[in-house]
């Protein structure tokens, strides 16, 4: 069975189509557990959000900040193994018809088996991969297993990335390139900056692939900002945060998720 790399494309086609950027959300597989994970990121689906990152936890999770850190580690001491992001990524997708891309350090695929790995992810209904520490030089191996399989392959690109750098990593990516807002972790942040915007205009003068931009997006407010330069605007630290707040109740939770994608969705549509 191949990957849902065309679901993805049409997806962000439809939003440029509408004018406006695609929302991406995120949330840890098995957070606050298997089951719970699958009902909250459906319900940021049918909420609002385009298109849905899967988390694969992990023990030392460079790119996230304390937030994530939390949810990752609630799900690991949960016992969630590789089997379960995959069952996550098949059962959203089925539930909701939508783009379910799985965002993982290199370390678990490696130890995975990378044809294996892609292979299951396809098989899913997944969408493609976002491989935030994979270097583009030591990534042939991954992308061709993705390319044979239907999946993305989306690559991370920082302020830090010189333009000849930037060119060589979006030539190697599909799907779309994730643009990291600042230099840091994830987590929600006051202000989303100005070097988001200049990132984002150095990344299109070298691909033609859309630009969705993370890291520190929390509420409507900065989600418009971002969507008036950005071809999506992903969010995860925000919606890990509603369901922490819970305290356990996980229909409050979800009920939460679902308002903030609401809330979110909006932003994205304002224009300025």
């Amino acid at each position: 069975m191949a990957g849902n790399v065309e679901l993805l494309n049409a997806v962000l086609a439809q939003a440029r189509t509408e004018n406006r950027a695609a929302l991406v959300g995120y949330l840890p597989a098995g957070f606050p557990t298997v089951d719970g994970g699958v009902r909250a990121m459906t319900e940021m689906l049918d909420g609002g959000c385009d298109i849905v990152e899967v988390g694969l936890p992990h023990s030392d999770p460079v790119l996230d900040g304390p937030v994530i850190q939390t949810a990752d580690d609630i799900a690991l001491r949960g016992g969630v193994k590789i089997v379960d992001v995959i069952r996550t990524v098949r059962e959203v997708h089925a539930a909701t018809g939508a783009p379910v891309l799985c965002m993982t350090y290199w370390n678990p695929v490696d130890r995975y088996g990378v044809e294996r790995f892609a292979a299951d992810l396809a098989e899913a209904g997944g969408a493609g991969c976002i491989l935030p520490d994979l270097p583009v030089e030591e990534s042939e191996v991954w992308r061709k297993a993705a390319e044979q399989h239907g999946l993305a392959t989306v690559f991370v690109v920082a302020p830090s990335s010189r333009d000849e750098r930037l060119a060589k990593i979006t030539a190697a990516g599909s799907g779309f390139v994730y643009a990291a807002s600042l230099m840091g972790v994830t987590g929600t942040r006051e202000s989303v900056g100005r070097e988001a915007q200049e990132l984002v205009a150095r990344t299109r003068a070298t691909t033609d692939l859309p630009v969705c931009v993370g890291l520190g997006v929390s509420n409507p407010e900065q989600a418009a900002e971002v969507a008036q330069f950005a071809d999506g605007v992903i969010v995860g630290s925000a919606f890990v945060k509603r369901l922490l707040a819970a305290d356990g109740d996980l229909d409050a939770g979800l009920a939460g998720v679902r308002t903030l994608a609401g809330e979110l969705a909006e932003g994205v549509r304002k224009r300025f």
